[in-house]
């Protein structure tokens, strides 16, 4: 399965992303804030009409703002606070908070948008910029490229577009108006709204007739991220005895061998501390996979696995049915089809999952890299919340995650990553899929899909032996560097 070449913009799979005073300058931060504020502030479907936002003075509109913890995100909240401050709108600020507690608390603090500064699981070198609409969704592909039209007109003229120059109440005074001074936003610290994010992760769970995770030793592993706070408060709030490890952030560790993208420390410390599971979040706690008492990993599929199974059960999987990416396990979609549970698929990235779940209906769905959307709960992928309710269900049926991983037959997965436009592919590329599918013999999956983040093409290949899936993904990738090189 080919997925067609992506045009060139500005918004990648998530959000705007770079090397922070690079790519991604205090310049350009504070510019795209002064965009957004003028697309998601306004009546756009997703932003509020300016001038209704509650708890704004004058009606100026509001949002929030949060990010992890590397060390670009001091100077790059800085500049996209001074750009929607001077854009007019009021700034609650965060800090340091996972992603999901922006999306949250934009939505239970009726901000008309959400802004996050951070680059995910991505190295500390790197840092990105994403936003949140109005209720703390993801923003459709239209309203991106609307910000960035915004963004280059700002560019072009910024005289236009930028606050007018303040006039003087009295010729001599040389001090604005109330009514201009008022024109611009004022932020407004709120870190003390962390507290809220926390009760809202533990009202999601049972709490009779014990506390869900009682009983449970959990090594969780924060990735020197976000999470390094949150998790573990709502880990032990749950009842878990809670061994950390990647909880001392200092700005430049963030996912440094550690957290969901270097699961070794993890399952060497649930092994030593005899752990029952261990967690692991990446960098803004958008997501997370787990290890079982011997170390061994659950990727993203198979924690769908056990939470859908779990809803069905339960009477609580709307239309009976889970959507996830294309990047999906093969043996996931066994074990839905035994389970009698659809499979909706989407392109890869979470945002097109949490789209086809609000149109469809659905309230479960996710990502093999452990991006997991419970719409009941959350608007978007959330790592706690999925912690949380992954170890309670598992606690509640009374087995190990061991057992529980292996719900799903797991097909052997290889993935390879060209560098190059994926533009240059052609007819080529597309004869070299259908070949690759061929030797699999209808037992396994084939995607070639350019990278939303960096200049690669990525492939993978799924078979129930892993040595054809080896030897077909290098077969495959042989001949997608050939194309790429015109031959």
């Amino acid at each position: 399965m080919a997925e067609a070449g992506q045009r060139s913009r500005l918004f990648g799979t998530d959000g705007v992303r770079g090397v922070a005073g690079q790519e991604l300058t205090a310049q350009l931060a504070l510019d795209l804030s002064v965009a957004a504020a003028a697309v998601l502030g306004r009546d756009t479907g997703l932003g509020r009409v300016a001038g209704v936002g509650p708890g704004s003075a004058g009606g100026r509109p509001r949002a929030v703002v949060g990010r992890d913890p590397r060390v670009s995100g001091e100077f790059l909240e800085a500049a996209v606070l001074a750009g929607l401050a001077s854009a007019g709108v009021d700034v609650l600020r965060l800090g340091v908070i996972p992603t999901p507690g922006v999306a949250y608390l934009a939505g239970a603090l009726d901000a008309d948008f959400g802004v996050v500064i951070s680059a995910s699981h991505n190295p500390a070198a790197d840092n990105g910029i994403k936003f949140f609409g109005r209720g703390g969704v993801k923003l459709p592909d239209a309203t991106e490229d609307a910000i960035e039209a915004q963004l280059k007109a700002v560019q072009l003229k910024p005289a236009q577009l930028k606050p007018a120059p303040l006039k003087a109440a009295d010729p001599g005074a040389g001090t604005p108006t109330a009514r201009e001074a008022g024109d611009f936003g004022r932020v407004s610290d709120a870190a003390a709204e962390h507290e809220r994010y926390l009760d809202h992760l533990l009202a999601t769970l049972p709490d009779q007739p014990r506390p869900p995770l009682a009983g449970l030793r959990i090594v969780a592993d924060c990735a020197h991220g976000a999470a390094y706070r949150i998790a573990p408060q709502a880990l032990r709030r749950a009842g878990a005895e809670v061994i950390t490890i990647g909880t001392e952030p200092d700005g430049l560790n963030i996912n440094e061998g550690c957290g969901s993208t270097a699961l070794g420390p993890l399952s060497a410390a649930v092994v030593a501390h005899g752990a029952d599971a261990g967690i692991a979040y990446d960098g803004d706690a958008d997501r997370c996979l787990a290890v079982d008492a011997d170390g061994q990993p659950l990727d993203g599929d198979q924690i769908l696995t056990v939470l859908a199974t779990g809803l069905k059960e339960a009477g609580r999987l709307a239309g009976d049915a889970v959507v996830v990416t294309v990047m999906s396990n093969q043996g996931f979609h066994v074990a839905m089809r035994e389970a009698g549970i659809a499979v909706i698929e989407t392109p890869v990235g979470d945002k097109h999952v949490s789209a086809a779940m609000r149109d469809g209906g659905y309230v479960l769905g996710g990502e093999q890299s452990g991006h997991i959307i419970m719409l009941e709960h959350a608007t978007t992928g959330d790592g706690v919340l999925t912690s949380l309710q992954l170890l309670a269900a598992v606690n509640r049926r009374g087995v190990p995650m061991a057992a529980a991983a292996k719900m799903m037959p797991k097909y052997p997965q290889v993935l390879v990553n060209v560098p190059g436009d994926a533009s240059r592919l052609g007819p080529k590329t597309t004869a070299a899929v259908r070949r690759a599918e061929a030797q699999l013999g209808g037992d396994g999956r084939v995607l070639v899909r350019p990278s939303g983040t960096e200049p690669k093409i990525r492939l993978m290949i799924q078979a129930r032996d892993a040595a054809l899936a080896e030897r077909v993904i290098g077969q495959l990738a042989g001949e997608v560097r050939r194309a790429l090189a015109g031959e």
